[in-house]
């Protein structure tokens, strides 16, 4: 037998999912966002991103927010994880969403993706076009004080 193995339940399902993280940094009364490009139009999101294959997802979360904002983090908790499927494309995500702390800004350029930085209130995130229905979703959860303790993902990864 040649060419790749594949497995049943792949047929069934269609591609794996796209594992992502976002952060959900506040400092006073205003969350941390970014201003991107999606479909050809501006729209609005956490500082999120795909999970490189030699991170954690909390290394990746880290990453991503100092890539598309130029401010460092600490993250504080679990929010949740969540699961969308992009109408767009079709494209089905796992998010891992942290709340964190913004410690400093550093001196980085932005994501050639990213339009601009921004800290927004919860009523101007209402009026504005956001990425997706996860980028409100996470936030009210986190303002309802959902909140889970990052020991429950390993610090290390397990190698075979």
């Amino acid at each position: 037998m040649t060419g790749a193995i594949t497995h049943s339940l792949d047929a069934d399902r269609g591609a794996l999912p796209h594992l992502t993280v976002a952060v959900v940094a506040k400092r006073g009364d205003r969350y941390l966002m970014i201003e991107e490009f999606a479909e050809g139009r501006a729209v609005f999101n956490q500082p999120a991103g795909h999970v490189e294959c030699d991170e954690t997802v909390m290394q990746a979360a880290v990453r991503e927010t100092v890539e598309e904002t130029a401010w460092q983090v600490s993250l504080k908790s679990l929010i949740g994880i969540y699961h969308y499927t992009a109408s767009t494309n079709g494209v089905r995500y796992v998010r891992v969403c942290f709340a964190a702390h913004p410690e400093h800004e550093v001196d980085s350029a932005l994501d050639p993706a990213i339009k601009a930085a921004h800290w927004l209130s919860l009523e101007q995130l209402r009026a504005l076009p956001l990425r997706s229905p996860l980028v409100l979703k996470v936030i009210e959860d986190f303002e309802r004080g959902a909140s889970y303790p990052l020991t429950l993902f390993a610090r290390e990864a397990v190698d075979d």
